[in-house]
């Protein structure tokens, strides 16, 4: 017991020293608790929500359920060990909660009673499931799941082994329709199936768990699907394949149960996407592209209502100039959601008009907003800019109730002050970004200087109080530092024509938002300009990549899984859409506009200690990125270094690479900004 004490206070020295200025450690940042996903039952009595947690012990991130009961305390619903849980919903009657989860047996679907008790497996499907939905009486399931590979798949790579070819390598995704009842779950298996070991019939008091059958077949992919409120019918998402870029070859198809006869009603030339029914079943909202290939990237979505009877459409939401979210179409309302500006909103539409009405809510950032189907209440996910995520149930213009109290975690923590500001860049375009400064904020004196870009570039930099994922922020303005975080043209929120201001200007409009904002800061005597970083992931990380090869202004930036070069991007990314929608070209017929937005065209011009941080697996923008800004860094004998996370893609979405990660950007900006000595990580490994 004592060698166990010495070592837990030889790690926690170790922690808390490797990490000079800050009061908490890396480790109980990132085991902070989340909470979203509500669902409501249909009498409006009962929430059910996820909890997400940090399992260090097996590397990731658990996901479980929780359940509230009117005027009670929030109880834990389910643990699946070693795995999560998800895609939650109540049954129909409201009696039980269904969810996914892996417990040894493939992804399968369960059921667990709102009365208590464990959950029941009601599904053997063995290649396991993807997602699944209830028929309104609740006595069908219909579910999806990829299709295994055939006979003559498997023979093919037994005889000539694993190869792959460039868009062919997917399995489809169908529909499979299982009839449910109740008693034939439970009396699953409590009776021999043969009256032998040599028979090969089945008794007739026998039960089992019920079998699926195909309800879709051929060579298509079905997305999203969503039960028609008779239960007749299912509409679904068609594409021809899963592949990501084959989105924009959706229709809109409904498929008849009891038939299954297949009438596609939605089909423009590019994607379409259905939403949600109307409350009789006789229309239904969708987003569509229409006929836009070339810009969908970065322009508003668009809504409209289909009526079933007439076959017509009407847009909806045409007054609202940001991309929305729809919630629910019920007897209290169609309801969507857009960001404005830091915001969040909630919206009703009139579905006769299409325009919008703003409604109301006590919070800056509602997330999940889920109504109850015979009751006023809803359940509600969200938080205001000082807090965390937290669960509320809510009726419309009343003050809200709050059920979980997850911020209770930070309470007594040295969290920052948020600010959002707003300046002038280079060509008169608005700039807001989210300033963070010490809680002993002193305006007689400059601090160094972090800014911090996020991805997208359809992302925003929102208020919080805890800043997450690989950077340090809380730390670093703890340690004495202002943070500022760009919302840079083609952010999120303000609007489809500022999204459009990076268009054939990615990193050039970028930068100068970025320089502007430091400008700003720097006429207003808050930032010592000596000792200034810059970071980013993504297109943060593209952005910080064009920082170092177009500036001298930082003295270290970091730069994770940015795009070096857009050519080696454009050939290598998952989404070659997206370039030749920003840049409005392929290298083969404009390759001026690839050079002028490229960080390596002017990596002779580089001169600022570089951090490289990349996924080994990454698709969307892939690693030969990172090889190729290192190289050119390193060949100017500029202090560089790559760090290659192992086994992961375009995001670091375990707790212990991502401690990895975090540890990595502290030292690199300590040594560089802050002129401090390279501290060690736990354990004093070296960096």
């Amino acid at each position: 017991m004592r060698n166990i004490f010495v070592a837990f206070l030889l790690l926690s020295s170790l922690s808390f020293f490797g990490q000079k200025g800050a009061s908490i450690s890396f480790e109980k940042w990132i085991s902070l608790k989340g909470v979203g996903g509500p669902l409501i039952s249909p009498d409006g009595k009962v929430i059910v929500y996820s909890v997400t947690t940090t399992d260090w012990a097996n590397n990731t991130y658990d996901n479980e359920l929780w359940m509230v009961k009117e005027n009670e305390a929030p109880v834990q619903l389910t643990r699946t060990n070693k795995n999560s849980t998800g895609n939650a919903m109540f049954t129909p009657d409201g009696k039980w909660v269904s969810f996914i989860a892996d417990r040894g047996d493939k992804r399968q679907i369960y059921l667990i009673a709102v009365s208590g008790g464990e959950a029941m497996q009601i599904t053997k499907d063995e290649d396991g499931i993807n997602n699944y939905a209830w028929s309104p009486d609740g006595t069908k399931i219909v579910y999806s799941k990829s299709q295994p590979k055939s006979k003559k798949d498997k023979t093919k790579e037994e005889r000539y082994g694993a190869f792959g070819i460039e868009g062919e390598e997917y399995q489809q995704n169908h529909l499979w329709i299982l009839n449910f009842n109740y008693d034939s779950i439970v009396m699953a298996g409590q009776l021999p199936c043969y009256s032998s070991k040599d028979s090969v019939n089945k008794t007739a008091d026998c039960v089992s768990l019920p079998v699926a059958k195909p309800l879709t077949e051929g060579d298509f992919n079905v997305g999203g699907f969503y039960w028609s409120r008779d239960g007749k019918q299912i509409a679904f998402n068609r594409s021809i394949n899963p592949l990501i870029n084959s989105g924009i070859t959706s229709d809109i198809v409904l498929i008849d149960v009891a038939t299954k006869k297949m009438t596609t009603v939605i089909s423009n030339p590019v994607g379409d996407f259905f939403s949600t029914w109307s409350p009789d079943g006789k229309a239904f909202v969708y987003s569509s592209l229409i006929d836009d290939s070339i810009s969908n990237f970065y322009k508003n979505n668009r809504l409209f209502i289909y009526d079933v009877v007439t076959k017509s459409s009407l847009e909806i939401a045409k007054d609202i100039d940001e991309n929305k979210s729809v919630y629910d179409w019920n007897k209290s309302g169609l309801f969507l959601g857009a960001f404005d500006k830091t915001k969040y909103k909630l919206y009703q539409v009139n579905p006769k008009t299409g325009a919008t009405e703003n409604i109301p809510i006590p919070l800056d950032l509602p997330g999940g907003i889920v109504f109850s189907k015979n009751s006023d209440v809803i359940a509600v996910s969200g938080r205001n800019y000082s807090g965390l995520n937290e669960i509320f149930s809510w009726r419309l213009k009343q003050p809200m109730k709050q059920i979980t109290n997850s911020s209770a975690q930070i309470k007594d923590w040295n969290t920052p002050l948020n600010e959002v500001i707003q300046w002038k860049s280079k060509d008169g375009a608005g700039i807001e970004g989210v300033l963070l400064k010490p809680r002993n904020y002193d305006p007689k004196k400059k601090y160094p200087l972090l800014v911090l870009i996020h991805g997208g570039p359809t992302g925003i930099d929102l208020p919080e109080p805890t800043p997450a994922y690989v950077y340090p922020v809380m730390q670093w303005v703890e340690k004495g530092a202002l943070v500022l975080r760009v919302n840079y043209r083609g952010s999120a929120g303000y609007g489809a024509t500022f999204r459009a201001l990076n268009v054939r200007n990615l990193g050039v409009g970028d930068m100068w938002d970025v320089v502007s904002g430091v400008e700003y800061l720097a006429s207003k005597n808050m930032i010592d300009t000596s000792r200034m970083g810059c970071m980013g992931w993504s297109q943060g990380g593209y952005i910080s990549a064009f920082l170092t090869t177009n500036t001298n202004m930082f003295k270290a930036i970091s730069v994770g899984a940015g795009i070096s070069n857009w050519v080696t991007y454009y050939v290598n990314t998952d989404i070659t859409p997206f370039t030749r929608q920003y840049l409005q070209a392929t290298p083969w017929n404009d390759m001026d506009i690839y050079l002028k937005t490229s960080p390596m065209t002017n990596i002779n011009k580089a001169s600022t200690p570089t951090l490289i941080q990349h996924g080994e697996f990454d698709r969307r923008v892939p690693i030969p990125n990172a090889y190729e800004l290192y190289r050119g860094l390193q060949d100017r004998s500029i202090p560089s270094k790559l760090i290659v996370y192992k086994g992961f893609g375009h995001g670091i979405n375990k707790p212990k690479e991502r401690l990895a990660a975090v540890w990595h950007n502290w030292q690199w900006f300590n040594r560089y900004v802050f002129g401090e000595k390279e501290e060690t990580m736990a354990l004093d490994d070296k960096f």
